[in-house]
Formats: structure tokens, sequence, C-alpha cells
């Protein structure tokens, strides 16, 4: 599996993540991530993506690179978004629905004309206190500007590579947990990168430069 899309992949696949936004109240931007990074899990691991009908769907995206678009909805843009299959997380304040993953040319409607561009939020007051392990910590890059609908993506995929790559008795407990996900704001990077399990490094289509190790993690164990 490899972060973003592949010009070579024809056509590139995405899984579409969707923002609750609204102009009154919005969410703050770590909340977001840890919420955005803990749907991706959940939706991975539906029975209706491991056995169900969106089995085939993940297998294709998981065959090429992992893609994510974040997107914002607001108003009645929000209530239609809930209305297609999908899975919700609702965090600290935010809420993100993750959709089984599809061409990018064969968006639904109702996802279609919502922004891609522009989701950038500030931290809405002091961070929730961490979870009870297990649970994934994800580190961003701190020597890397990206907005929250980049870093949101970001964490998605992080979460989704340690879901697949990190050691089977921690992960499977993890996931038993809910998946919970924190932010490691107080962390310095580099003790972060000893810690990390798992690495994203960025394909440099939107925002940074191609191989930008963007963000990390690993599962905080009992």
């Amino acid at each position: 599996m490899r972060p973003d899309y592949d010009p070579l992949d024809d056509p590139p696949w995405a899984m579409q993540l969707v923002v609750r936004a609204e102009k009154s109240g919005p969410p703050g931007h770590g909340a977001v991530c840890e919420a955005a990074a803990t749907a991706v899990v959940r939706l991975l691991t539906d029975p209706r993506a491991v056995e169900g009908e969106w089995r085939e769907a993940v297998r294709e995206w998981e065959s090429r690179r992992i893609r994510k678009v974040t997107r914002r909805a607001r108003g009645v843009r929000w209530p239609e978004a809930e209305a297609l299959p999908g899975v919700t997380v609702e965090h600290a304040g935010a809420q993100v629905r993750a959709f089984p993953p599809g061409p990018v040319s064969d968006v639904p409607p109702q996802l279609a004309k919502l922004q891609v561009a522009g989701l950038d939020l500030a931290e809405a007051g002091e961070p929730a206190p961490p979870p009870e392990p297990p649970y994934a910590a994800i580190a961003l890059n701190p020597d890397v500007t990206i907005t929250t609908g980049k870093a949101a993506a970001q964490c998605g995929h992080a979460a989704q590579l340690l879901l697949r790559r990190g050691r089977r008795k921690d992960v499977a407990a993890w996931v038993e947990a809910g998946a919970p996900v924190r932010l490691a704001r107080d962390v310095p990077w580099r003790t972060c990168v000893k810690k990390a399990t798992v690495a994203v490094r960025d394909g440099g289509f939107t925002e940074v430069p191609s191989g930008t190790m963007t963000a990390i993690a690993w599962i905080v164990r009992k």
C-alpha cells in the first residue's frame, strides 16, 4: 500500500472523507485528524469491508496507492453525505465520515459537489486527555506545513498502515477498543520517529514535495 495516487493507476482510486464543518462552532484541527484516522480504521474493519459488499472495492483500492480525499460539508450537505453508505466517527466535537473507496472519476454526486481545498481549522481549546490504552499515537511532522484537510488524510494513511502492518496482537486489541487515536502533540519529533511502527511518505501531488515524511504512528499498549 502506498499513500496518495500514482498517475499510472488507471483509473486512480480514493477513499472519500467528509468533515462536518459548520460556520458556527467548527471542530478543532486535532479532533478532526483523530476522528478521520479512527473512521478509516473502523470502515476497513467493518464487516461490510471484511466480507461484505465493500470487500472487493477495498481490495482493489489497496492494490493501488491508498489515496484519500478530504471534503467538508455544512448545513444540508452533511445529512446528504450521511445518507450514503459509510462510517461516521464523532470525537471531541468533530464529526468525520469515511466512505468505501472507488474511482475518483465516479464519486457520488452528493460528495462530488463538496469542497476539497481550503479546509484549515484552528485548535478548539485544550485537547482531550488521552484515552486508556490501547490506542494509536500519530505524530505529524512539525517541520511540514499542511492544511487540516491534508493532515486528516495523512492521519488516515498512518492509521491504515498501522492496521495492516502493526503487530497482530496489538492491532487486534486496538481495534477491539474502537480504534481510538491520539495525536502526539507534546513529544519531540525525533523521539516519535524512534517509536514509530509505520511512516507515511507523501506522493507529492498536493501541498508538499514527493517523499516528504508527513506522519508516523505506533500503538500505545496497556
